[in-house]
């Protein structure tokens, strides 16, 4: 019997990630499993992405910046935080001080980031996990479902140069480029340079045709194309600046429109009734099915 459901939840899982996730008109609905599923496992790692999975995201959601072997690790912060991670003599992390991109990634790795949780997110469970590598996520998420999953890596490059910027947009094209049959990637950043570079690469053929993605907080769509000079693929803000008319503007002006964080299954109704594309969530087990 146990074996049974396990083959019946496995199998449920490839459909859902195959058809996607559907509305009720029966159109296709890209949900995001922000940070994997931040929610409910530790943010950006291997166990969150698995998890996102199981759920039946369309979409894993990362962040990528540069360790000082200049790996690409998938973290949201610069640093280790020091509200849930642990230092490898089993301390707790009691300040920002220790910087990913002054670390190697092999002492990065010795960092765990899942024990501890996340007081602000009190469903999330405690489990040891530690930051991937960009390749690692992708490879692990294709041997689940090979050609099925989509993904949207935000580059963090605050503080960065533009040169390092750059840099760190050519080292995620060439990972790209070396991992195993992603469906989709989508690259979103908020900052205009890193997408006017990706735009540019693209054009010239130097890298692979994904989709852009600009995220905002309270800008509008004109603001977005003026900053960019050109029209992303998709534009993606702040939940509680949407509405009907900014997504039927959206969609006049060409582009689809996902929004974040939206954490609550009243509200991801409504943007399912109102004509969104997607939206990116901490909770995919909210989304209503």
């Amino acid at each position: 019997m146990n074996e049974c459901i396990a083959i019946l939840k496995r199998w449920s899982i490839q459909c859902l990630l195959i058809f996607g996730t559907t509305t009720a008109s029966g159109q296709t609905f890209d949900l995001q499993g922000h940070r994997g599923c931040r929610g409910l496992m530790p943010e950006n790692t291997l166990p969150a992405f698995r998890k996102a999975l199981e759920l039946g995201v369309t979409t894993l959601e990362l962040d990528v910046l540069f360790s000082r072997d200049s790996q690409l690790v998938v973290s949201h912060d610069p640093w280790f935080s020091p509200v849930f991670s642990t230092a490898p003599d089993g301390k707790p992390v009691e300040d920002k001080n220790r910087w990913i991109s002054e670390m190697d990634y092999a002492d990065i790795r010795r960092y765990d980031v899942g024990l501890r949780k996340n007081p602000s997110f009190p469903e999330q469970a405690s489990v040891a996990a530690w930051k991937p590598l960009l390749e690692d996520v992708i490879r692990e998420a294709e041997q689940r479902a090979p050609g099925k999953v989509h993904y949207s890596i935000e580059l963090k490059v605050s503080g960065m140069s533009p040169a390092t910027a750059e840099r760190l947009s050519d080292r995620v094209n060439t990972c790209l480029k070396s991992v195993p049959g992603p469906a989709s990637v989508t690259i979103q950043s908020f900052d205009a340079a890193v997408l006017r570079y990706w735009r540019r690469q693209i054009a010239a053929g130097a890298f692979l045709p994904v989709r852009l993605s600009a995220l905002t907080t309270w800008k509008g769509v004109r603001k977005i194309e003026r900053e960019l000079g050109f029209r992303p693929d998709v534009y993606s803000p702040f939940y509680r600046r949407v509405t009907r008319r900014l997504i039927r503007k959206t969609h006049e002006n060409g582009m689809k429109i996902v929004p974040w964080t939206v954490n609550s299954a009243r509200i991801m109704r409504r943007m399912v009734r109102s004509g969104a594309d997607g939206l990116i969530t901490d909770y995919p087990d909210r989304f209503p099915r």
